[in-house]
């Protein structure tokens, strides 16, 4: 948006001929910064909380540096990169501070988050093969300002691993739960909790898991109450749905 529209929204204001309330929905809905390769969002923040994520995935490594760059000339300092190769993360860290994590491919370019929420989110994986899943929840919910616990390797096919995280599971504000084959760890957790649990299906399992298809069918018809399902392999989503959830405004508890 340019500035002389943004100073003739507040002189509109301080005349008393458009409302706050008005300007802040022309504020929401001001045009976004054309690079040619994408179209930025810098308003996304004003209307959501949160500045746009960078799909890293299919994009060049220049294209990645512009759009983080554009970022932060417009003042974000906690620019969140989901699945970038190693290399993307090499080429981006020559010109950029960046954070980069391979198990989970997540990268963040700015200053380390600052935890804004009260509540803790615990995030489990039923094997350790959904770990990279599960850490691409975790560090999303850590770079949005959530304080993460991490549960690993509490699949149902040993319960007493999970039965030995009880204080954890049941002090959590919300639980993300990662698991393939068939994906069980989800309708027990819920069943054990009494918080949100989001559950994130991964393609982990042999052939007739279909790629994640049997632990999402599973999923979705899990008799626990409170459980809800994001895409196969989508910890990222599940880690931003959870903050928005740990941010909601509850007491620690």
């Amino acid at each position: 948006m340019e500035q002389n529209k943004i100073l003739h929204i507040l002189q509109q204001v301080q005349s008393g001929s458009l409302s706050p309330e008005q300007a802040m929905l022309e504020l929401k809905m001001s045009p976004f910064e054309d690079l040619g390769y994408a179209k930025i969002d810098h308003h996304r923040a004003l209307r959501q909380g949160i500045p746009e994520i960078i799909f890293g995935s299919g994009k060049t490594t220049e294209q990645i540096i512009g759009i983080a760059s554009a970022m932060q000339k417009r003042g974000d300092t906690n620019i969140l990169i989901t699945r970038m190769s190693a290399e993307q993360a090499q080429g981006v860290s020559v010109q950029l501070a960046l954070d980069y994590d391979p198990v989970s491919r997540i990268g963040i370019v700015g200053k380390k988050p600052e935890i804004t929420a009260s509540g803790h989110i615990a995030v489990a994986t039923g094997g350790t093969s959904d770990i990279p899943v599960a850490e691409a929840a975790a560090r999303t919910a850590e770079c949005l300002g959530n304080q993460v616990v991490r549960l690993y390797d509490v699949g149902v096919a040993g319960l007493h691993r999970l039965l030995s995280q009880l204080d954890s599971i049941m002090s959590a504000r919300v639980i993300i739960a990662v698991a393939g084959m068939e994906g069980a760890l989800a309708s027990v957790i819920g069943g054990l909790s009494d918080c949100p649990v989001i559950a994130v299906p991964t393609s982990i399992g042999y052939g007739a898991n279909f790629g994640g298809l049997s632990a999402l069918l599973s999923m979705l018809n899990s008799c626990a109450s409170g459980v809800s399902v994001v895409n196969i392999d989508n910890g990222f989503g599940a880690g931003y749905l959870a903050s928005m959830i740990n941010h909601m405004g509850r007491t620690s508890k």
